[in-house]
């Protein structure tokens, strides 16, 4: 007996030694992503100089080539006229087309100089935006697994106890992982890859429309790629969020909720969140507190995935021994028999209200919506003091 408690505080450290690990790699990776983006913001502000440059130039040369062929003209009538005209006039005739040439040659090659820097820029810049979108994705794999690790994993040490429970329990996180990796997968290919790769279309579009149509034009489309990045933008903080909300620790769980509902609301245009708290909120322990969160993230998802909801009502209420959460929508509703055992999220929340010793209620039939009733005893274990 003695041994398994050895084991289990063994199994323990290593597994705070693990976690320590991947949050000191997620911070070197977010650290090479704010510079990679840094210096992608200079490089794209250079990049416009550039091409401000080389427009500058290609308007000289076309001058130039007119003022060239003009000198040419005129020394040619010079040469089949010379005795017409003075020494002086000859020679000024010469120094001009002569300068007239140097001065295209000068700005020929330095436009060629300006397009080849320009070029150059476009590569790196595509490369830079390359490692920013790999680091992104790195932190984002990582942040979620320790998000896991942190608040699924905690209390392993009980499931470990008996062969059943660690094979369940092993491949119901294998399962969550991978159902998590494909869906960050998919929110930033769908979402910002798909933007910041537009960006980069759209930006060498704006110089072929302010060369051919002008600067007018140019601006139009300027306008459109500004608000094309502040929806790539909101796209990531929207995934960030996801992740893990970080005012959850700051603030507490019915500051978080209430500013998650919020953002979701803001997010799914014609859907109304009605939340609502009575009663003395306290703080949980952290794992808890990320537990509670999950359960109604979980819950107001399925209503909007799922429930195709345009109405959800969130109520939490405090009591002196209990904290009841209500979870209501006008969605489609299902049929509680077919899908009890087949929906990998049900499993996901049963596992977590079993986790804080509560109870799940669900009423939910095919055209009347769902109602999801949490219990969650408020005993001394999980209050944060």
């Amino acid at each position: 007996m003695k041994e398994n408690i050895v084991d289990i505080q063994t199994l323990e450290n290593v597994f705070n030694s693990m976690v320590r690990a991947m949050d000191h790699s997620k911070t070197d990776i977010f650290i090479i992503s704010e510079q990679s983006r840094q210096s992608f913001e200079e490089m794209e502000k250079e990049l416009a100089v550039v091409k401000s440059d080389i427009s500058q130039a290609i308007t000289e040369g076309d001058y130039l080539e007119g003022m060239t062929r003009h000198s040419r003209r005129r020394l040619a009538d010079v040469s089949k006229n010379f005795m017409k005209y003075s020494e002086e006039q000859v020679r000024e005739a010469y120094e001009v087309a002569n300068d007239l040439l140097v001065r295209l040659s000068i700005s020929q090659m330095e436009e060629k100089q300006l397009r080849a820097r320009r070029d150059d820029l476009s590569r790196r810049l595509a490369t830079l935006l390359e490692t920013i979108e790999r680091a992104d994705h790195l932190v984002n794999q990582v942040a979620t697994v320790i998000n896991y690790l942190t608040s699924d994993l905690k209390n392993v040490g009980e499931a470990l106890e008996t062969a059943r429970h660690k094979q369940d329990f092993g491949i119901r996180i294998i399962q969550a992982q991978e159902e998590e990796r494909k869906r960050l997968s998919r929110d930033i290919h769908d979402g910002p890859a798909q933007m910041l790769a537009n960006v980069l279309i759209r930006s060498g579009l704006i110089e072929k429309v302010y060369v051919e149509k002008g600067p007018e034009s140019a601006l139009i489309e300027l306008a459109d790629l500004k608000v094309m990045v502040r929806n790539a933008l909101y796209e990531v903080r929207r995934i960030i969020y996801d992740l893990r909300p970080m005012a959850l620790d700051d603030l507490g769980l019915i500051p978080t909720l209430r500013k998650y509902l919020s953002t979701i609301e803001e997010y799914e245009k014609g859907v109304e969140i009605h939340f609502q708290n009575s009663g003395q909120e306290q703080r949980f322990q952290t794992n808890f507190e990320v537990s509670v969160f999950r359960l109604v993230q979980e819950s107001v998802s399925n209503a909007l995935k799922h429930g195709k909801s345009k109405d959800i009502w969130v109520k939490t209420e405090w009591l002196r021994d209990i904290m009841n959460i209500i979870i209501k929508d006008n969605g489609q509703g299902f049929d509680q028999n077919e899908v009890k055992d087949k929906s990998f999220g049900l499993i996901g929340m049963r596992e977590r209200i079993d986790l804080l010793k509560g109870s799940m209620t669900i009423t939910s039939k095919p055209g009347n919506g769902t109602t999801i009733h949490f219990q969650i005893p408020l005993r001394s274990e999980i209050i944060d003091c």
